[in-house]
């Protein structure tokens, strides 16, 4: 086991944060919590909950809620990334020369930068430089199932092995097992493009295309996430892991799913105001802003993704689903692999 860490910040109390604050306190941690909002703030202070984002879990007292990221990183031996994507670098930059020599930086966000195309480990390296080495946490965990003590299997991934190993003996409990991984680009592009693929599997599931459907999207979906992986520099068998395969099971199945929400809502003519941008005090699903960085990364790599194209398209050039739907049913035949 590595050397318990002495002090762990948390950048962003949105679901995933606030569960990851619990888990980390229940483990004897010292945590903070960084909440942007101070109004965000007051409010968990008052109900001892996150009400917006984690209702009906008690925040445990040790865990120091501030809205001051620069004094909570200052002397943290780990800080931990859990802001949507899109504002992972409005986030970071202020933060950069705050962060302590030797921090070990985990992503616990699953998206890339639409701009520049980075994974958040490649964002985090770009902004904090030598300060820090990064690492991700990844796979198939839902907020409100991790932070009430449902059991769960995840990853943590870095390109070092040691770092692997330090990021995961720290989330390591009780009731969630953690691996380790040096492929950390694999791990962070699975991450990202499930979340596009779930809104597919979510738009089959408004469309009422049946079970069949589904799985057919989900296993083409998978392959789609190795091709890109790989050209990448990821290793396919992690896509068959828990931050691929496993993930993306979860993410377009589950009734906790943000994004298989948001693909029923598009097959049933819903607007979707996360197409412009987040919305104030809402929950994002972050398949949606990266429809576009993953399908202009594929088309850099050369790689064909054709769910995450009618995603794409689905969103951002008003197609039909079911007209989408059509037009992958009548692509060419080939052979499977």
């Amino acid at each position: 086991m590595a050397a318990r860490t002495q002090a762990i910040a948390v950048l962003g109390a949105g679901a995933w944060g606030t569960a990851l604050a619990v888990l980390l306190a229940r483990g004897a941690w010292r945590v903070r919590l960084c909440v942007r909002r101070e109004a965000h703030l007051k409010e968990i202070r008052a109900a001892g909950e996150n009400q917006l984002y984690l209702p009906d879990v008690a925040i445990p007292r040790s865990v120091a809620l501030t809205a001051d990221w620069c004094a909570a990183i200052g002397d943290a031996d780990a800080i931990i990334l859990a802001v949507p994507s899109r504002h992972a670098r409005a986030a970071l930059q202020p933060l950069a020369d705050s962060v302590p020599n030797g921090a070990i930086f985990i992503s616990a966000t699953k998206g890339i930068e639409e701009r520049s195309m980075l994974t958040m480990t490649a964002l985090i390296r770009e902004l904090v430089a030598e300060r820090a080495r990064p690492a991700v946490l990844s796979g198939p965990g839902f907020a409100a199932e991790i932070a009430r003590g449902r059991p769960a299997a995840l990853v943590a991934a870095a390109s070092d092995e040691a770092m692997a190993i330090r990021a995961r003996d720290l989330f390591a409990s009780r009731t969630v097992r953690v691996y380790s991984s040096t492929d950390a680009i694999g791990v962070e592009l699975a991450g990202a493009a499930k979340n596009v693929i779930a809104i597919a599997a979510g738009a089959c599931d408004g469309l009422g295309l049946g079970s069949s459907a589904r799985a057919a999207v989900i296993t083409r979906g998978l392959a789609e996430i190795m091709r890109l992986a790989e050209a990448a520099g990821g290793r396919r068998d992690t896509i068959a892991g828990l931050s691929g395969l496993g993930d993306l099971v979860l993410t377009c199945t589950g009734d906790l799913s943000r994004n298989r929400a948001a693909g029923i809502r598009l097959a049933r003519g819903e607007t979707l105001e996360e197409r412009g941008g987040s919305v104030e005090g809402r929950p994002v699903a972050e398949g949606i802003a990266n429809a576009r960085a993953i399908r202009a990364l594929a088309q850099r790599l050369g790689v064909e993704m054709p769910i995450v194209d009618g995603v794409y398209r689905a969103l951002y050039e008003a197609a039909a689903p079911a007209t989408i739907v059509n037009e992958l049913l009548s692509r060419e035949l080939k052979s499977e692999f």
